[in-house]
């Protein structure tokens, strides 16, 4: 099975995936794109969120022949150490990462909801953000998202 990621089409060794397997598993075990997280595996916390045709989708949960013919971005193309996105300047501008397990999760269903919603407002970044952050760190978030949108 060939599968996009990250703008790059990625063939899978039959012997190593079944269609069943969580994408998540895949990311990790066969592509070692271990940015994306486990976190509660089943759909609940967010840490294992990648876009799939631009959707943030939870990757614990979603089979890989769900993605077939589909574009997979995980946190690994958001942005680089060279060029870091927009929202990972203001994550540490607003010191959002505390013990940081969720933020890969975090960002990427921030970036769904900017590329979506430019401006969101406070209602729309409650409503697009459930992901769970142990740590408490929502208000760091919310700020951070808003400076991104205020940027654009």
């Amino acid at each position: 099975m060939d599968l996009s990621i990250n703008g790059q089409s990625k063939a899978l060794p039959d012997a190593a995936v079944d269609p069943a397997m969580p994408l998540l598993w895949v990311l990790r075990d066969v592509l070692n794109l271990t940015g994306t997280k486990f976190g509660c595996g089943v759909a609940a916390c967010g840490a294992c969120t990648v876009h799939v045709d631009g959707q943030p989708t939870r990757s614990c949960v979603t089979p890989l022949s769900a993605v077939a013919g589909k574009a997979v971005v995980t946190i690994e193309a958001l942005g680089s150490a060279a060029q870091p996105h927009a929202l990972q300047r203001a994550w540490l501008a607003h010191q959002v990462p505390q013990c940081g397990y969720c933020q890969s999760g975090m960002l990427m269903t921030a970036a769904a909801l900017l590329a979506g919603t430019p401006h969101p407002g406070d209602d729309e970044i409650g409503a697009a953000m459930t992901n769970l952050c142990r740590c408490g760190t929502y208000n760091r978030v919310r700020r951070a998202i808003l400076r991104v949108a205020g940027e654009s």
